[in-house]
């Protein structure tokens, strides 16, 4: 538990971590359906097949290797080659992905957080560090942060410590007067402080930790670290 007066920042991640991912993926996947459904048909009905869905998915990763962080380039290219697959049109993938990722933006923050973000960013700046695609100044924690690093722009995902290092850059601060939140054991908590960052672990279903390292300060709520800073 690093001493208040070592922070000068905080990021943070975003997906489990401020909002629940699964249910804005679920319903970015319906949107992005009832799109196919209307606009390419056959590419809806193949889309629905689980089989086929997975093959395409794993083709698309093979074909792309060098683009793993990229998760919005290859659930497109999955959209494209499915439509190539059905006989649909595969110039349409690029409209039928912003349908999904304009949905893939509507999150709802978790019960404490919006408050936790208000208490924080009075005293730090905040930045986001996240491995998906949701834009963090589209949703409702916008007004709390500075900016935001994600893998598909950095070209690395976490935990490679290149994109803590790009955020602790705009920063201006060394990686040892950060803190970094986050809900993953291995790309947050333990990556984070690969990288030099002190770590706070989020851990609200009691999961074990597993790495050899010792456990970082992990704590249930967000407000525990505003608590924590006394702001």
């Amino acid at each position: 538990m690093p001493k208040p007066s070592h922070i000068q920042a905080i990021t943070l991640d975003l997906d489990d971590t401020l909002w629940p991912v699964a249910p804005t993926i679920k319903g970015a996947e319906q949107d992005l359906l009832q799109w196919l459904l209307v606009n390419t048909p056959k590419t809806a009905h193949l889309s629905q097949r689980t089989e086929v869905k997975d093959a395409i998915r794993q083709s698309v990763l093979a074909k792309h290797s060098s683009k793993v962080h990229d998760l919005g380039f290859l659930r497109r290219e999955v959209i494209r080659e499915t439509m190539r697959q059905a006989g649909d049109d595969p110039q349409l993938a690029n409209a039928a992905y912003a349908v999904f990722d304009t949905a893939r933006q509507r999150v709802t923050l978790y019960e404490g957080i919006k408050e936790a973000l208000v208490r924080l960013s009075s005293k730090f700046r905040l930045v986001a560090i996240s491995n998906g695609t949701a834009d963090v100044f589209v949703t409702p924690a916008a007004p709390y942060f500075h900016a935001a690093f994600n893998a598909h722009e950095v070209g690395v995902a976490k935990p490679d410590p290149k994109i803590y290092q790009a955020a602790t850059s705009y920063l201006a601060l060394d990686a040892n007067q950060v803190l970094h939140i986050g809900d993953d054991a291995h790309t947050d908590a333990w990556g984070a402080r690969e990288a030099g960052l002190h770590t706070v672990w989020i851990n609200p279903q009691d999961h074990p930790w597993t790495h050899h390292s010792p456990q970082p300060w992990t704590i249930r709520y967000l407000s525990e670290v505003a608590d924590h800073f006394q702001v």
